[in-house]
């Protein structure tokens, strides 16, 4: 297995354009998933995706993947499009979902010689390359053992492992690490950086912000079925608050109007603990007249805490309530289900 990025990694811009997106649309029935999304991810590059629960993540990757068709909008990836070069595309991707998709009665050897041969490979070609792949995933003591005996992180590996038989130049991972241990967690960090630095193009949904901060040359937050920030990890935190002053009001009147008089300026907010986070640039004559314009009679604030913006305030901040929210949840079920229009 991989240990890190052990070459010199591929910088975006640097090179050509791996996946374009532009107006992607796609509903089921009344509900627009996928409202005009825009993408571009650079070749050899990780590109997070993120965004709440139904809100287009998985159906963006479908559409790039081939499994199902834009109702408007188009995207070409390697070079090919997504609809009229279906073909190319699929053997020029790799796709692994929230779930691992491998034959519990093979070996984990088996199971990587059955995706070789499947691809096209020679006997002796798709034996040499499971040996190979089980080598770089640090699976070659459980070789011969069945894949119905791995931990759930062995399993991942081995999922991503089948999915390289074919030496893809770009590969779509939905939620690589949804379920795993912390241990099993930072070992698929590794091979998602590994990955990278061979020059692999990875394309990434989670729901972990400090695996995309973590990862990520790039990240896209979609909400709504739109695109509403895309940038580095540290644009994006730019872009909403250099630092976070934390407030612990006094009361109940005391935090409704200090959310008052921060308008804009709140990142998160807690009604529950009376906390509120407002944006800052950190310095300590920004903090005492942020406190002084809130708190003039030195009685609401409780106490303050000063910390460096996170990826939790940019989602927070970016994929705050919407009334849409519901309607999304409500039919995540069928977007989950449409895998395929052909």
């Amino acid at each position: 297995m991989t240990t890190g990025r052990p070459g010199p990694r591929k910088r975006p811009g640097s090179e050509e354009c791996a996946i374009e997106a532009h107006g992607l649309v796609k509903s089921y029935g009344g509900l627009t998933v996928l409202d005009g999304v825009d993408l571009r991810v650079d070749a050899g590059t990780v590109y997070a995706l993120l965004g709440p629960n139904g809100a287009g993540k998985t159906t963006t990757v479908r559409i790039l993947a081939t499994l199902i068709r834009p109702d408007a909008g188009r995207a070409r990836v390697a070079g090919h499009d997504v609809v009229a070069g279906r073909s190319a595309v699929r053997r020029a991707i790799s796709l692994t979902g929230q779930y691992a998709a491998l034959d519990e009665t093979q070996t984990g050897e088996e199971n990587l010689r059955m995706m070789g041969r499947l691809g096209g490979l020679s006997r002796p070609a798709a034996r040499s390359r499971a040996r190979e792949l089980l080598e770089r995933f640090a699976l070659t003591e459980a070789a011969g053992r069945r894949t119905a005996t791995y931990s759930g992180g062995m399993r991942r590996r081995l999922d991503i492992a089948a999915g390289l038989v074919g030496d893809p130049s770009v590969v779509f991972l939905d939620e690589p690490t949804t379920g795993l241990d912390p241990r099993s967690r930072q070992a698929m960090w590794d091979v998602v950086g590994g990955l990278a630095a061979s020059g692999v193009t990875v394309f990434l949904t989670t729901q972990y912000l400090e695996e995309a901060d973590r990862l990520a040359d790039r990240i896209a937050v979609i909400d709504g079925g739109r695109i509403v920030a895309d940038g580095t990890a540290a644009g994006l935190k730019r872009r909403v608050a250099d630092h976070r002053l934390d407030l612990t009001l006094a009361d109940t009147p005391a935090y409704d109007a200090v959310l008052r008089a921060l308008g804009p300026r709140v990142v998160t907010r807690d009604p529950g603990r009376l906390m509120i986070g407002a944006a800052t640039d950190g310095s300590a004559a920004h903090v005492r007249a942020l406190l002084d314009e809130i708190d003039p009679g030195r009685a609401a604030v409780q106490r303050f805490a000063v910390h460096g913006a996170t990826l939790d305030d940019v989602f927070l901040a970016l994929t705050g309530d919407r009334p849409a929210r519901r309607d999304r949840d409500a039919g995540r079920g069928r977007e989950q289900k449409e895998t395929s229009d052909v």
